[in-house]
């Protein structure tokens, strides 16, 4: 969070894999959401999606890669969420 204060202005996306140590990728989005409601994110895990929105860690809307991913894959993915 105090990363993000500092560099607000000049962050476009974010990029937080959903398990964290100590709070969990959606956790520190809905306290950056409050700061800025405009910021785009995109999450990464290790589990498949289904699993993740199951536990209710990830809503609907919100975009989602899981790793492994290629770098290409990854570059078109924070393209298309930055569009």
């Amino acid at each position: 969070m105090d990363k993000f204060i500092e560099h607000r202005d000049s962050i476009q996306l974010l990029l937080f894999d959903i398990i964290m140590p100590k709070k969990n990728g959606k956790e520190a989005y809905d306290e950056i959401i409050k700061i800025c409601p405009s910021m785009k994110v995109l999450f990464i895990s290790g589990y498949a999606a289904d699993i993740i929105r199951e536990k209710g860690i990830l809503k609907d809307g919100l975009s989602f890669v899981t790793k492994p991913i290629s770098p290409t894959a990854l570059l078109r993915k924070v393209r298309e969420v930055l569009d």
